[in-house]
């Protein structure tokens, strides 16, 4: 249906009736035909689509969450071992001996 539509104003354009409104619809009408091709090139045009896209956004989400609290969990290891080093050295150099 979209197809004709194209044709029919591309038709129109061609016989030298275009104007900006004819012009801007080719327009409109060409980039909605490209964005449908596209989504069915990429298995995105049946109804589950939307549920589908929900989901990977929920998973990247976790994903992203899941990162960014390990890096939190590193980070804050690497400081407890770095504080732990510097007390020691401390201590060390102000002569505190282990006893055992």
């Amino acid at each position: 249906m979209s197809g004709q539509v194209l044709a029919q104003l591309l038709a129109q354009a061609a016989d030298g009736r275009a104007d900006l409104v004819t012009l801007r619809a080719i327009a409109e009408e060409a980039g909605e035909q490209a964005a449908t091709r596209a989504l069915a090139r990429a298995g995105l045009s049946d109804e589950a689509a939307r549920a589908d896209m929900a989901e990977l956004r929920e998973l990247l989400g976790a994903w992203r969450y899941a990162r960014r609290s390990a890096w939190r969990l590193v980070w804050g290891w690497l400081l407890k071992v770095v504080g732990a080093l510097v007390l020691a050295a401390i201590a060390v150099r102000m002569g505190w001996e282990a006893r055992p």
